[in-house]
């Protein structure tokens, strides 16, 4: 079964030297999905650390499996993710901003 469009949770604000965590969640598909998070319309990389992104000097833990993003710098901008499971069209959730 594709997944449904996935529900984030993304803060619209966050405290400056607080540890963050985005959460994304999708329960309709079958196998269970895998998510992707993206920060200004860029993938993050799935292992921990700053990664491609060091330009933008950003560290941050992302859990393919539960969805969950946990963000360890002051990182503002605008996040969102996607839903896939490898079978039909993966699923995003809308952008929401988070300003730290």
């Amino acid at each position: 079964v594709a997944p449904t469009t996935p529900v984030c949770e993304v803060p619209s604000s966050a405290m400056t030297g607080t540890v963050v965590e985005l959460s994304c969640k999708e329960t309709e598909g079958s196998p269970p999905s895998e998510y992707q998070w993206y920060k200004n319309g860029v993938a993050l990389l799935e292992r921990t650390g700053t990664g491609s992104a060091r330009a933008a000097n950003i560290t941050y833990t992302m859990n393919k499996k539960s969805g969950t993003l946990v963000i360890t710098k002051n990182d503002t901008g605008e996040y969102f993710c996607e839903a896939s499971n490898g079978i039909g069209l993966s699923q995003k959730c809308s952008v929401k901003r988070m300003q730290v």
